[in-house]
């Protein structure tokens, strides 16, 4: 069961960011689960999991409330490096479509998201296949280890 975990979270790449980034992304991500009402216990597992990618020393510092600054959160990210833009927009869309229900205002949250850190139509395209890609092997794994 251990491996299917580490299936779950192994496109996270959240170590790659710096400390400041990791905070600043854990806002984003607490957004996202929130943007709909209370988030899933698929949301919240996710999160659980990306909590442990970041670290114990940024969880013992992140103060776990809705951030009232979120369009200055969105824009810090803004002048980071294209790589760091593409690892918080691919953690947020599998936060998003970490249950079935990809809504609305998930969407909306996203769009603005991608527009605000400059990801074009086809860099959206490809981190969501890689997402869905992870999904496909996720349930491969679940149904060969079931059988």
């Amino acid at each position: 069961m251990k491996w299917l975990t580490y299936m779950e979270g192994s496109l996270m790449l959240l170590s790659v960011l710096n400390r400041k980034e990791k905070l600043k992304f854990l806002d984003l991500a607490m957004h996202m689960v929130s943007v709909d009402g209370e988030p899933s216990e698929l949301e919240k597992r996710l999160l659980n999991m990306m909590l442990a990618e970041v670290g114990d020393n940024i969880v013992g510092e992140y103060q776990f409330a809705l951030s009232k600054k979120l369009p200055e959160t969105i824009h810090f990210f803004k002048s980071t490096h294209k790589k760091i833009k593409n690892i918080v927009y691919l953690n947020l869309m599998k936060v998003a479509m970490s249950d079935d229900f990809y809504n609305t205002l998930e969407h909306d949250f996203l769009e603005e998201v991608r527009l605000e850190l400059g990801i074009d139509e086809m860099k959206k395209k490809q981190l969501m296949r890689l997402v869905y890609t992870e999904r496909d092997l996720r349930g491969r794994a679940k149904r060969v280890v079931g059988h």
